[in-house]
């Protein structure tokens, strides 16, 4: 014979003013965590109240209810409802949803109300954003509306947006937060899961090791190349810039490398086009030189050529119109168009007697280079960043003008230990295409 089943009966539910509800000594809440009273008043006036409240019925001595009811379980709901009392924007008699119970212990309901509640998995926390951006809210929206930055939001975006296999491994615990966020470097979902088996077969399981393998091959954007051409001459050409959103990652990762040899030798060959006009017998370019390409070489050292006295008074008199024409203009929030223009002339012109050409020894050209065991260096003299353009006065806040590029120094094989050639007396200014790597910056 069978034992019948005996049926629970749930608690009834019912709508009580807010002016008879008061909080529970029972509440086993006590320390503060979590949302703030402010944010889930400002969420319930946005969304309403989504979880009603638990509540018993206050009696007196005697045991006969006093139509009040005590709030064991909602303290916080409480709370943020009573400041929104305060501001106005709810009535004292508006009606809360309540969960009346009868027995028990109060502060049990309180306890297993916090207990028994299993948090959402972070997981569910990025694939509920993604939704939400689906349906068209912006990512500034979405931040607002649950009091988290933007960054946050486009942390969340990025991480729901990996491969579906990363994601299930995620959810199984295969992977740790800290491995997914690696993965985010890369959004090719066929690269992500390559290193996903990767990572099962080697013992270096840390973040920085996924992300060196979802890079490799990529182009630094502290690498000199990169410096060279620069990132955003990089991206008109429509290159791809990988980016971590999780941790600084210097400027990131340029993923396209033919695109960026190929603007490197095509940048290298202009400049190099620019100091063949000046005369010299014959250039050598590259990014890079094998080590000892300066067997043989032997430095020229070049000496400013020498100013007339004409060509003295000329600098002297562009050098006092242009500090009058600053001076007059110093407080002036724009510069009429004629006096920039004269700006701009007399910059020109004093910028060229300070890059003006520099003069060699003829017999020095002419001398044959050495030819014993141990070779001396040759190269233009010059290495580094050129110096800044002159600032020009443009307002208060007057901004100088961008500088040169980067030139650095280039290795001219200018003279033969059989054929002397005879070097034209022109400036060996901007010898540059060897791309040394910048300070600070490592070869990828």
């Amino acid at each position: 014979m069978a034992t019948a089943v005996q049926k629970i009966t749930l608690s009834s539910s019912r709508d009580i003013p807010f002016n008879k509800l008061v909080l529970s000594q029972s509440n086993v809440r006590r320390v503060k965590a979590g949302i703030s009273i402010e944010e889930l008043a400002e969420d319930i006036a946005r969304r309403g109240l989504l979880q009603g409240l638990n509540v018993r019925a206050v009696v007196d001595a005697d045991g006969v209810e006093t139509g009040m009811y005590e709030i064991p379980a909602g303290g916080r709901r409480y709370r943020a409802l009573e400041l929104l009392v305060k501001r106005k924007r709810l009535a004292r008699t508006a009606p809360v949803p309540c969960i009346v119970r009868e027995g028990g212990i109060a502060e049990e309901d309180s306890l297993a109300e916090n207990v028994q509640r299993a948090p959402l998995h972070p997981l569910d926390q990025f694939r509920a954003f993604l939704a939400l951006r689906e349906k068209g809210q912006s990512e500034e929206e979405i931040a607002a509306a649950f009091f988290v930055s933007v960054a946050v939001v486009k942390q969340r975006l990025k991480l729901a947006s990996l491969s579906q296999k990363l994601l299930d491994t995620y959810a199984e615990d295969g992977l740790s937060l800290d491995q997914l966020m690696a993965f985010t470097v890369s959004g090719d979902h066929e690269r992500q899961e390559q290193v996903l088996e990767r990572l099962a077969q080697t013992y270096d399981k840390q973040p920085y090791a996924i992300r060196r393998m979802l890079t490799e091959g990529a182009v630094r954007a502290c690498d000199k190349r990169a410096r060279f051409i620069g990132i955003e001459a990089y991206g008109t050409a429509g290159g791809t810039v990988l980016r971590d959103l999780f941790q600084s990652d210097d400027g990131g990762w340029l993923q396209d490398v033919t695109l960026v040899d190929r603007m490197v030798a095509e940048k290298l060959a202009a400049d190099a086009e620019a100091i063949r006009s000046e005369g010299w017998k014959w250039i050598e370019v590259a990014p890079d030189f094998a080590y000892g390409h300066t067997y043989g070489l032997r430095q020229l050292r070049g000496e400013p050529a020498s100013v007339t006295e004409e060509e003295e008074a000329a600098r002297e008199t562009a050098q006092a119109e242009y500090d009058r024409l600053s001076d007059q203009h110093a407080d002036a929030d724009d510069l009429p168009e004629e006096v920039d223009a004269r700006l701009g002339e007399l910059e020109a012109m004093l910028e060229a007697f300070e890059t003006r050409p520099l003069a060699f020894d003829p017999a020095e050209v002419a001398a044959p280079a050495p030819s014993s065991a141990s070779p001396r260096t040759a190269s233009s003299g010059w290495s580094g960043v050129m110096s800044a353009r002159r600032t020009r006065c443009r307002s208060k806040r007057s901004m100088p003008l961008p500088p040169r590029p980067m030139m650095q120094t280039m290795w001219h094989r200018l003279l033969s230990s059989r054929r002397p050639h005879p070097m034209p007396l022109l400036s060996p200014r901007r010898r540059t295409a060897s791309l040394r790597s910048p300070t600070g910056c490592s070869r990828s």
